[in-house]
């Protein structure tokens, strides 16, 4: 019988994360699991982007959608780490994972 592949093997299509939204003030200030991220280029604000991020609280899984670009570097740089624990804090008018 001949074996064929499944299209998972080769396709190069980007998957939408599983998870119920959540707003980003909501998750302020309590450590998550970050399971993983995309980043994109924003429809809103033309020629800006935007990261979609997947993180378990408890033993749910959410997404959280944000336009910090301090966020999207640090996911960047810290990538090959996920998954990782972390607290996402507001600082001024800036996000960051502490």
């Amino acid at each position: 019988m001949t074996e064929y592949p499944h299209f998972s093997d080769f396709a190069d299509e980007t998957k939408s994360f599983d998870g119920e939204k959540k707003k980003l003030d909501d998750i302020l200030n309590k450590e998550i699991l970050i399971l993983d991220f995309k980043v994109k280029d924003s429809k809103q604000r033309i020629g800006s982007k935007y990261i979609t991020i997947q993180f378990r609280e408890g033993d749910k899984t959410f997404i959280v959608f944000t336009g910090s670009q301090v966020l999207i570097n640090q996911f960047e740089k810290y990538k090959d780490n996920i998954p990782f624990y972390a607290v996402i804090k507001r600082i001024d008018k800036y996000y960051t994972l502490t």
